[in-house]
């Protein structure tokens, strides 16, 4: 059985999207790993810049979510990747409210997604950044959650505000929902603050920060607008580099040791 991860943050703009992207890339590339990204936001970023146009995809997350179209029939390969993507369309946008009168509203996502599960190494979902119904059902559909974290002063603030939130959902609809840790991204070593942001959430989170710190790059802003992972648009860029160590230490996480000794 493969891993279900929600990639997650309320706050906009912390390089989540990239984060799967580029982990998914990863993982595949170098660590030989089947993958598939989810993407479950309504903005549909990781849709396009993977190479997808979200207004031509038919059968994309909202179709599955749903109940309309089965799983395996929405997930697009790539012939020049490694792995693969379940897209987003612009009717995803609506997900939100159509869900709310509907029984069993927060496990929608969970019921489809994990007929998926065997055939897949990784699956990330990204997440939209929001607390709404399509993260929680992202959230109860994932065995474990990745935080990437902005690596400014109030991302202090606003880890302990997402963290208080997961920890509701695990009493409430997913007791068995594991936090991987925080990833810290957009380091900038030229400012005090950064470096002053990256010692305070070691001090206060120290065995749930990802060891890997994924730098502010050019580079990795650019490649999503040429529909391409850091890996395929610069694989010699600091942002590549750091992607590269992150799937690297991300696969040895003891998380992942633990569940197959588990499993056995």
């Amino acid at each position: 059985m493969g891993h279900i991860i929600a990639v997650v943050n309320q706050k906009g703009g912390v390089g989540k999207t990239t984060t799967v992207m580029n982990l998914a890339a990863y993982l595949s590339s170098t660590e030989g790993k089947k993958c598939l990204v989810v993407d479950l936001d309504p903005q549909a970023n990781a849709t396009s810049g993977l190479g997808l146009n979200p207004t031509e995809v038919e059968q994309g997350t909202y179709e599955v979510l749903l109940g309309s179209v089965p799983p395996t029939e929405a997930v697009c390969s790539f012939d020049h990747r490694s792995f693969y993507i379940l897209p987003a369309n612009m009717s995803l946008a609506g997900a939100n409210v159509e869900l709310v009168s509907l029984d069993d509203r927060e496990y929608f996502l969970q019921k489809q997604i994990h007929t998926l599960k065997d055939q897949y190494d990784f699956i990330l979902i990204d997440c939209p950044p929001s607390l709404g119904l399509l993260t929680i059902n992202g959230l109860t559909a994932s065995d474990a959650i990745l935080i990437p974290v902005q690596a400014e002063y109030f991302a202090l603030e606003g880890i302990g505000q997402l963290l208080d939130t997961i920890g509701r959902i695990q009493e409430q609809l997913k007791p068995d929902l594991e936090v991987l840790g925080a990833l810290i991204t957009m380091y900038d070593r030229r400012y005090n603050l950064s470096q002053a942001v990256l010692q305070e959430l070691y001090r206060h989170f120290p065995k749930k920060i990802f060891r890997t710190v994924i730098p502010r790059s050019v580079r990795l802003a650019e490649a999503p607008s040429h529909g391409k992972t850091i890996h395929e648009y610069d694989s010699s860029s600091r942002g590549a580099r750091a992607y590269e160590r992150l799937a690297r230490e991300f696969v040895a996480h003891d998380f992942f040791s633990t569940s197959i000794i588990n499993s056995i």
